[in-house]
């Protein structure tokens, strides 16, 4: 059921991708309106992950699942209804909160109730599963549930899988005990760090959104010096949410990089992918999540040869390997757009994703014990800012110039960060048991 929270939160970054064309003109929005569909769940996930896990370690953690799994399924419930694109977006937006409030606690819950050594393992393997896979099918379950019904069904879906974990849960996980008021959190830091991210990513969407050029500029410059603001605080607080261990680890830098570059270079180009094949070459939703089906699928052989290749070559190389493929995968989509070129190229960036986004976990979470819990942090962090602020900035890119433009960008930022990676980035350390990351 743990894994099972891990899945619905993961899948909500990707289902509605499939989905976004009919969803725009049911509410008569704006092409440029789906960059904040899509990138406002992710922002709110992001953007929150590291301090809705402080307050799931102050309040309890399985205190913490339910409350937010009740507040998925409201936000799931007014998306579902709503007759505008804004109130989507809101909906959306808690969506993203609530995922960040449960998935932190649902990952130390699960490394609680079940017992250390092999069955934890097994566990940990099954939660990195559950995002892995529920980020790669999104795409396709968005496209199925879109054609056979309706996008409102995406959302109603929701509900029901909410309402089935929070029962399963109130049933099998033990109540938490007292309040832990020992923890502390740094508010400061937590506000900082929230505004910086969300303020970067909101940002970076406005400007596709037909607005004054000086409002994107300005919206983003408060989330720069928000992010400036919460690293100096950060120094010097008492308290701070990412501890100086963290902060000093090369190899948690890395991975948080790689994690960062592998979902902002997948997620973009294959949501700008679903919408190409709609509006361009005027696929049913059906078969564009058919076409996009080979991303869910190498996703998985990519993952499994990771860690020999990681035995044999060092994470550094690996993490090059993967975007350098996701590289590939986009240079095929700028130069054969058609339906079957958009297929095959899905599926070698569904390749890439797999093995950087294990390299990346890796190298991440080859920390200490005392930080792990951090590192996973950190990790999901990276990796949810990444598809928000990638998917803004290449749907950007493809609305005012034009989609092969922006795929052309997604290659030279891959390709770039794939040398840069394998050159400079840690090649052997301890592998670590407890990646917890999704990979898309």
């Amino acid at each position: 059921m743990l894994c099972g929270v891990q899945f619905v939160d993961v899948l909500g970054v990707t289902v509605v991708v499939t989905a976004l064309p009919r969803m725009l003109a049911d509410l008569g929005a704006a092409p440029a309106d789906g960059a904040a569909v899509v990138t406002a769940y992710a922002m709110f996930f992001g953007g929150l992950l590291m301090v809705a896990a402080r307050v799931g370690d102050r309040v309890g953690h399985r205190r913490t699942v339910l409350a937010a799994l009740a507040l998925f399924a409201g936000a799931s419930a007014l998306a579902a209804a709503t007759q505008s694109v804004w109130l989507l977006v809101v909906g959306r937006a808690l969506q993203g909160a609530a995922a960040a409030a449960a998935v932190p606690s649902a990952l130390r819950l699960l490394t609680t109730v079940v017992p250390e050594g092999p069955a934890r393992r097994r566990a940990v393997a099954g939660w990195s599963a559950a995002g892995a896979t529920a980020g790669a099918s999104g795409f396709v379950i968005g496209g199925v549930l879109t054609d056979l019904a309706s996008w409102r069904a995406v959302f109603w879906m929701n509900i029901v899988l909410a309402a089935l974990l929070a029962g399963a849960i109130a049933a099998t996980i033990p109540v938490d005990g007292p309040r832990r008021t020992a923890v502390r959190i740094s508010w400061r830091s937590s506000i900082l760090l929230v505004g910086g991210a969300m303020g970067i990513v909101a940002g970076t969407t406005l400007f596709g959104e037909h607005r004054p050029a000086v409002l994107g500029v300005a919206v983003t410059g408060v989330g720069v010096s928000a992010a400036v603001g919460f690293a100096l605080v950060e120094r010097r607080a008492r308290y701070p949410l990412i501890a100086a261990e963290a902060r000093r680890s090369a190899r948690l830098s890395w991975g948080a990089v790689g994690s960062f570059v592998n979902t902002a270079t997948t997620s973009s180009s294959i949501t700008l992918a679903a919408i190409y094949l709609q509006q361009e070459l005027a696929l049913t939703p059906l078969r564009a999540a058919a076409l996009l089906v080979t991303f869910s699928i190498l996703v998985a052989p990519g993952s499994l040869a990771a860690p020999r290749l990681i035995a044999a070559w060092g994470s550094g190389p690996v993490l090059g390997l993967g975007l350098g493929t996701i590289a590939v995968g986009n240079a095929l989509l700028t130069v054969w757009p058609s339906a079957i070129g958009i297929g095959a190229a899905a599926g070698i960036c569904g390749l890439g994703i797999g093995i950087g986004s294990v390299a990346a976990t890796v190298l991440g979470t080859a920390v200490s014990d005392t930080i792990k819990a951090t590192a996973a942090g950190v990790l999901n962090t990276a990796a949810q800012l990444g598809t928000a602020i990638g998917t803004a900035l290449v749907l950007l890119i493809a609305t005012t110039l034009q989609p092969r433009t922006a795929w052309i960008v997604v290659v030279v930022l891959a390709a770039t960060a794939g040398a840069v990676a394998a050159a400079r980035a840690p090649r052997r350390h301890q592998l670590a048991p407890l990646p917890g990351v999704s990979g898309a």
